[in-house]
């Protein structure tokens, strides 16, 4: 007599391999991030837990351009007063020795151009850096849905020249790699 007899595999071990834990993502944490940078630079960055190399970069260019502000500010109100002295004949602090002026009329209307330039451009240099780090931590906040790994990696690289007749190159290096 014949006796066949069939048999399954086990699909507990193979269901427990394919299955992967992922994290609950929070589709309301992009939105909190990016309110939380509006109201304080670089607390989206600590709110997604990565400002180790960020917050240093934030606050440095906030106080760099709000240094610039305020020295291009205080150069444009000196050379301004000098202007406004000058054109109504009263002496100013570019007047040199025996009355003759260190910086022409016209090299104060220059001077004051120039700084006023430079005053405004470091405004907007300050508000790009409040608004690239507002988006940032958004886009941050977003990215943390997704597995990040090795396979995909952008690395810095110098490339000596063997021999020593131009100057290193200079690139980055792109590896995928599945």
């Amino acid at each position: 007599m014949c006796q066949l007899s069939f048999a399954q595999k086990d699909s507990t071990r193979i269901k427990a391999k394919q299955l992967q834990i992922v994290p609950e993502y929070n589709p309301l944490s992009p939105s909190k991030a990016a309110f939380y940078s509006a109201i304080l630079p670089g607390a989206g960055q600590i709110y997604n837990n990565r400002y180790w190399w960020q917050l240093p970069a934030i606050y440095g260019g906030l106080v760099f351009f709000t240094y610039q502000y305020i020295d291009n500010d205080n150069q444009y109100d000196r050379y301004r007063t000098a202007f406004k002295l000058r054109s109504q004949g009263l002496p100013d602090e570019f007047n040199g020795l025996n009355g003759n002026p260190n910086i022409s009329t016209a090299g104060l209307e220059n001077a004051q151009k120039v700084l006023r330039k430079n005053r405004d451009l470091s405004l907007l240099g300050a508000v790009v850096v409040y608004v690239l780090q507002i988006v940032e931590a958004s886009v941050r906040a977003h990215l943390l849905q997704f597995e990040t790994n090795d396979n995909l990696s952008i690395s810095p690289t110098v490339t000596p020249d063997p021999m020593l007749v131009e100057a290193p190159k200079v690139g980055f290096r792109l590896k995928y790699s599945f």
